[in-house]
């Protein structure tokens, strides 16, 4: 099989596609021929050995995918051979095959296309653990989604509507704000040539906001969290601005605040059962109509590099797929 493959770490341009053996499941694990895989914030960090998960070189990146069964290890009982599946996978996805963890495979209904499910899972599910296990968000409750027009960002706003929010997306462009507002953003902040926090303040009545959602981090974090409210909750999703910020923790003690860490790649190593649960959750809303995956680019594994080049420097909106 062909296999897009990080061979020291380095930037995108530094990945090669070659032939490697064809991959055989062990116990608990599937082998899956991937149709579709997902291009991610984490995939260009893991190729540069700045994320959590370091894998032995070489590897392929790709943390998550859709595709068919290939093989069952043993032990593995809720899907076979023949099954269509979306599957978290950490890396590995840019390839022909990937192996991974039953417990990280969950069913694809049949109305839902391969490329849809491959970049389906992560966004939105880490959006969906993030704002319900996390963060508690309440039906009349205020949500501030940061760097709003990215894959996570989208997945946030959509699902804090469903939550019953108010949502108020942040980003850095008027093009990418139209995004959030066809995406069902309630108001809506250019923080390149507005004022963060005095924006947040005039659209909440001074009040602040009951919850932030933040996957960028940098510069923007003081100012977010000077802008909870009493009891609000800030949700550390990832650092996209690529530097980690410090806090000033008395803003939490003073205003009964907490900030909460959110690792949805742990989560579902560690509470799988939990995934399951809230990828049926996701998968319902997405049939019913009621989530709306933006995809805006489709790579051929030769041109996976040049994929994840394209999300690195935030030239896209939404999602970016590789097909091998």
């Amino acid at each position: 099989m062909k296999a897009l493959l990080c061979k020291e770490w380095g930037v995108p341009e530094t990945l090669v596609v070659e032939d490697v053996p064809d991959l055989q499941p062990g116990k608990g694990q599937v082998v899956i021929d991937v149709k579709a895989a997902s291009v991610n914030f984490p995939d260009s960090l893991i190729i540069r050995n700045l994320y959590q998960i370091k894998p032995a070189l070489p590897f392929s990146p790709g943390g998550e995918c859709a595709g068919v069964i290939r093989a069952v290890g043993e032990g593995v009982a809720h899907v076979k051979a023949g099954d269509r599946v979306s599957a978290l996978t950490l890396y590995g996805s840019f390839a022909e095959q990937v192996i991974c963890d039953a417990n990280a495979v969950v069913p694809l209904p049949e109305k839902i296309d391969f490329v849809t499910g491959a970049c389906f899972g992560m966004v939105y599910g880490t959006s969906y653990h993030a704002l319900t296990d996390r963060g508690h968000l309440k039906a009349g409750e205020t949500l501030l989604v940061l760097g709003a027009s990215g894959g996570v960002g989208l997945a946030a706003i959509e699902i804090g509507k469903q939550l019953g929010a108010k949502v108020i997306a942040a980003a850095s462009s008027p093009e990418k704000l139209a995004i959030c507002a066809e995406h069902g953003a309630d108001a809506l902040i250019n923080y390149s040539n507005e004022d963060l926090r005095a924006r947040i303040k005039e659209i909440t009545n001074g009040n602040g906001v009951d919850m932030v959602y933040d996957p960028v981090g940098g510069d923007l974090f003081d100012v977010a969290l000077r802008s909870v409210t009493w009891r609000g909750r800030y949700l550390v999703v990832g650092f996209a601005a690529g530097n980690i910020p410090k806090a000033p923790v008395n803003l939490p003690l003073v205003k009964g605040s907490s900030i909460v860490g959110v690792f949805w790649g742990d989560y579902v190593t560690r509470e799988p059962g939990n995934y399951q649960r809230d990828q049926q959750q996701l998968f319902a809303w997405l049939l019913e109509g009621k989530l709306h995956p933006l995809i805006v680019a489709q790579y051929p594994l030769a041109r996976g590099g040049e994929a994840i080049r394209s999300l690195m420097d935030r030239k896209i909106s939404g999602k970016v797929v590789i097909t091998p």
